[in-house]
């Protein structure tokens, strides 16, 4: 054993090509809230629940540290995600297309708390985010 025990996710740091648009997604779109601003090292932290979610870019220390810009060819991560109540599969779809934002089929999916319906979406950088409900009774 470790000494200490792993409670949650406490963040995830994605590289963006334009963080104005980065920011609108996940502010406007997934219902974050801004945080801080960290312009020194371009880090703008968003609160997601009890979780954050980093947003930094591609000119600033951290992210040119990064490499290529995401991409089809150079991703970030291949998926996070966000656990949302609740999970009402129509709304949920009526509300990404009003932003213009396509998903996938809702499937039953394996995570922290069992089985659950979920769907995948991207960002405007390419990474995949699985929007996930509660747990099948």
């Amino acid at each position: 054993m470790a000494g200490f025990r792993l409670l949650a996710l406490d963040h995830v740091v994605l590289r963006t090509a334009d963080l104005a648009r980065a920011r609108a997604f996940y502010c406007e779109v997934l219902g974050c809230a801004e945080e801080k601003w960290q312009g020194d090292l371009g880090l703008l932290q968003l609160r997601a629940g009890s979780s954050l979610i980093d947003l930094i870019t591609l000119d600033g220390p951290l992210g040119r540290a990064g490499g290529a810009a995401p991409g089809d060819e150079a991703r970030n991560l291949d998926h996070f995600c966000l656990r949302i109540l609740p999970f009402d599969e129509a709304a949920l779809r009526a509300h990404l297309a009003a932003h213009g934002v396509a998903c996938g089929e809702v499937a039953q999916r394996y995570g922290a708390e069992g089985s659950g319906p979920s769907l995948y979406i991207h960002d405007p950088d390419g990474n995949t985010v699985e929007l996930k409900g509660p747990p099948a009774s």
